[in-house]
């Protein structure tokens, strides 16, 4: 059985999510990345990794900008299990149009780096669009766990 860590990590997490996942989905920034390779030598653990792409304006969302992951990705495949690229489309804008542009510049990196073959693109309500584009990971939680309840006091 294969463990995903999906959603934000904060930093002084990082060491739980590596020890409990064989992937981490949300890697947002070279400072967490720094930080999780630090960790995972010191646990004796290579988790496979996917970079998080933010590809349109959006507070809610962290990520790289893809000419900012272009300039770091040498630096993160040297530090981490980088096995591809994850984006989550700002609420209600999902497109084809967005996921084509992550699996883009997937194809467009995968000539340098090989190693780059996931995709984890599409949720419960635009999923289908994303695999229409190429994701290889898409995730479902509210489809099988339904809505999550209101949170109280947020």
């Amino acid at each position: 059985m294969n463990w995903h860590f999906i959603g934000r990590l904060q930093s002084n997490k990082t060491r739980r999510a590596l020890l409990l996942s064989d992937w981490i989905h949300s890697v947002d920034s070279l400072a967490l990345a720094r930080q999780l390779s630090t960790v995972a030598v010191q646990e004796n653990c290579s988790p496979r990794v996917l970079l998080q792409v933010k590809l349109r304006a959006d507070p809610a969302k962290t990520g790289w900008s893809p000419t900012e992951l272009e300039t770091q990705l040498p630096e993160l495949v040297q530090l981490l299990n980088v096995r591809g690229l994850m984006t989550i489309a700002p609420f209600g804008q999902a497109s084809l149009d967005l996921f084509q542009e992550l699996a883009h510049w997937s194809a467009r990196w995968r000539g340098t780096y090989p190693q780059l073959t996931e995709l984890s693109m599409g949720m419960s309500g635009d999923y289908p669009l994303a695999v229409q584009a190429g994701s290889t990971m898409v995730r479902l939680g509210q489809a099988i766990f339904g809505l999550r309840p209101p949170q109280l006091g947020v």
